[in-house]
């Protein structure tokens, strides 16, 4: 039913953590533009929980020892959650959760805790594992009776089912923050669960405030964050890191960090109002209201709400993507596939390449006049942010359908 985006770009060095703090967390080149320093004086995300749903979350790194919260994961769903089978997801947690102890990755919000969550793949091999393994629908179902305020989601698939969207609307219900990658294709076309309602799509741009060729755009796309020249796991052995690696997933997680530090300055504040407070702080150079299909609202900029303990979050009850979800809501039920309910599992998925470039000369036109710097003139907080590159797909629990997809418009 869905599809993990993971970050598996090749790199030409590996380095052993413990051995190269400086090297590892230098390569965080967001972390200093984003004021990390200073917004950890304020909040380091502690009392809120992050559930991953992802390639499960390895406790026993030394950036995650004592940050993953293993027991709070239902039994039902609980099967391999701490045994990451290719390392997408433990680096997700570190991105968003991880201390840096003994040169691991930087958390951008340390004092949050994870609770993991592993859904199948197409990297695992058939057979009792992966039977035993979540799939997406029984992950999302999971998370909804749970405590966890933020759900993050690096997977993505092109096909919509309404159970999944049905598990959407009741996570959103619960008052569950909820985010996802919106693909690594880079073309006019996003993955679920970026584009189903309620949920924050991020897309990414690089060092440079461009945002990534290989990125996809399009009417879900809510905001951008940093996705490119990244560290992270490529090996299963938890023995090293690799250099340059990117992905919308990253993107993804590094927004899951930010809105973990406001709701740990704002405890009070719903997810309603996290997600305002992201969206009217990002960095952007066009209205508000005119949120582009490379960029959304612009990049995430947590120090901006953090620098006002008076900052005004507005109604706790109003969707912040209300607006946009209204247009085409409905119509996901009709025009998405047919019920996976009676469909056998399956587990399929491709790769995608970075990269891709828009076709046409408009396209090419809102592209470069979407690639500029995202920060605010008077403000000394650059966030660069950069979206994922390779992709590799993890398709989920269901058949697919070949039906289009309901966009909502904007």
């Amino acid at each position: 039913m869905g599809a993990v985006v993971s970050a598996l770009v090749t790199a030409s060095v590996a380095f052993a953590p413990g051995a190269a703090a400086a090297d590892v967390q230098s390569e965080q080149w967001y972390l200093k533009p984003m004021q990390a320093e200073q917004m950890w004086k304020v909040s380091t995300g502690k009392g809120i929980k992050v559930a991953i749903i992802d390639s499960g979350v390895n406790p026993r790194t030394d950036s995650l020892r004592g940050q993953v919260l293993a027991d709070e994961v239902p039994e039902n769903v609980a099967y391999g959650a701490t045994d990451d089978y290719d390392g997408h997801g433990t680096t997700m947690a570190e991105l968003i959760a991880g201390t840096g102890a003994n040169g691991g990755i930087q958390g951008l919000a340390p004092g949050a805790k994870i609770v993991p969550y592993r859904i199948q793949t197409k990297d695992q091999q058939d057979g009792e594992e992966k039977r035993k393994t979540a799939t997406e629908l029984e992950a999302l179902r999971a998370v909804a009776d749970t405590d966890a305020q933020i759900v993050s989601m690096s997977f993505g698939s092109d096909i919509a089912y309404p159970e999944i969207e049905a598990a959407i609307k009741r996570l959103a219900s619960k008052g569950k923050l909820l985010i996802a990658a919106v693909g690594n294709d880079g073309e006019e076309f996003i993955n679920y669960p970026a584009a189903y309602p309620y949920i924050l799509g991020v897309s990414s741009i690089d060092e440079s405030s461009r945002v990534s060729e290989f990125s996809a755009y399009g009417h879900y796309v809510d905001l951008v964050a940093p996705g490119e020249n990244i560290p992270a796991y490529c090996r299963p052995d938890f023995t090293t890191y690799c250099h340059d690696l990117q992905g919308t997933s990253q993107a993804t997680a590094i927004t899951a960090a930010a809105a973990a530090l406001i709701w740990s300055a704002h405890p009070d504040w719903t997810a309603n109002q996290v997600t305002r407070a992201l969206i009217d702080t990002a960095g952007r150079k066009w209205a508000k209201d005119k949120p582009t299909q490379k960029s959304g609202y612009g990049t995430i900029r947590p120090r901006v709400v953090l620098a006002d303990p008076n900052y005004d979050a507005g109604d706790p009850y109003s969707d912040p993507l209300g607006k946009w979800n209204k247009t085409e809501g409905e119509k996901l039920v009709t025009e998405i596939a047919p019920s996976a309910a009676s469909a056998s599992p399956s587990a399929t998925g491709g790769s995608q390449d970075a990269g891709s470039a828009p076709a046409d000369k408009a396209a090419e036109a809102e592209s470069k006049a979407e690639a500029v710097s995202a920060e605010s003139s008077d403000d000394g907080n650059t966030l660069w942010i950069a979206l994922g590159a390779a992709a590799a797909v993890i398709v989920i629990g269901g058949a697919a359908f070949g039906v289009l997809r309901a966009r909502r418009a904007r």
